[in-house]
């Protein structure tokens, strides 16, 4: 197992931003600075009750000495969003990863498409304010349920942003989809796009800018939660953990991860949902059946990685490095 190094804070503030988002304000327990951010990092955040969740660090250029989160109260919450909620206030100690940015802005890109749906505005936020401090050109498409529901809006009300900025309140899907091709198709063959919100608005961006003749290094991505897939495969499998010498069975109901523990075969996660990349192991042999968000499509037809937490096998048995 890898070892985690972790950074002890405490929440220095706290507030509703809106009726369902929280934000916390995170501050080092000693007198010692917190690692540097670059926009689109997020962190680990090791709660109490043992949970472990990803939060984007929604911080601005010049603002150090804390990592600001936002967390927003999901209504099927396993206890992670809902202790963040109700469990934690101002004082409370915890402990955080170390930043990690898989949601970094293009160095090469000539304009940048920022785009976000609703809690989604979390690490595309950051990526404004690093945009408008450089100069940089970019357009930022925020879509949300209704006014009551936009996330920082005094931060994006402010002059070098709101320049930028493009509201779209209340939309259907079908209003959303046509905002979204306007948006895409109207930009030019330097621009990138970048994308974060609920996994359906995700995709549904993804898949008018691939339709629009975008090139996959043109694209990226954030996931808060992986897609469900019915035709994931449901059916019992080995595996075969091939340093250790043991295999184990996979039942039709439970993860690889599971499986493993149960045979005393511990493998760092985090997320448990597919999105962070915490428990990616080699494939030495097997099919994997990817699950996971993580990987990019050309990673998961490679089919040498895989994500423990969410993914299955398509044969019978699969080997891995562990």
């Amino acid at each position: 197992m890898r070892m985690v190094h972790l950074v002890k804070v405490r929440i220095a503030r706290a507030w509703m931003e809106t009726p369902d988002i929280r934000v916390l304000e995170l501050a080092p327990q000693e007198a010692v600075a917190l690692p540097m951010v670059s926009a689109g990092s997020h962190i680990d955040v090791h709660m109490p009750n043992g949970l472990v969740r990803q939060y984007s660090i929604c911080n601005g250029p010049g603002e150090s000495g804390f990592y600001r989160i936002a967390v927003k109260l999901e209504a099927r919450s396993r206890g992670g969003s809902r202790s963040m909620h109700q469990d934690l206030e101002p004082g409370d100690a915890l402990s955080i990863s170390q930043p990690r940015n898989h949601f970094a802005l293009s160095e090469i890109a000539g304009e940048h498409l920022l785009v976000a749906g609703g809690i989604g505005i979390t690490p595309i936020l950051a990526m404004a304010r690093a945009l408008a401090e450089r100069g940089s050109p970019f357009r930022l498409i925020y879509f949300v349920r209704g006014p009551e529901h936009v996330v920082f809006n005094d931060a994006l009300s402010d002059g070098r942003l709101a320049k930028h900025l493009v509201l779209h309140t209340g939309l259907s899907a079908d209003q959303t989809a046509m905002e979204l091709t306007r948006d895409i198709v109207s930009s030019g063959d330097n621009s990138h796009l970048y994308v974060c919100g609920p996994a359906a608005f995700m995709e549904a961006a993804l898949t008018i800018a691939v339709a629009a003749g975008w090139a996959p290094e043109r694209l990226h991505r954030e996931y808060f939660s992986a897609l469900v897939d019915e035709t994931v495969s449901k059916g019992a499998f080995e595996v075969e953990a091939r340093r250790t010498g043991r295999t184990v069975s996979v039942a039709a109901d439970e993860t690889i991860v599971a499986a493993l523990a149960r045979d005393g075969i511990n493998v760092d996660v985090s997320c448990e949902q597919g999105v962070c990349g915490t428990c990616l192991t080699v494939v030495l042999d097997g099919t994997p059946d990817h699950q996971d968000m993580y990987l990019t499509d050309a990673e998961k037809a490679r089919n040498d990685r895989m994500c423990l937490c969410v993914s299955r096998a398509r044969s019978a048995r699969l080997v891995l490095d562990l």
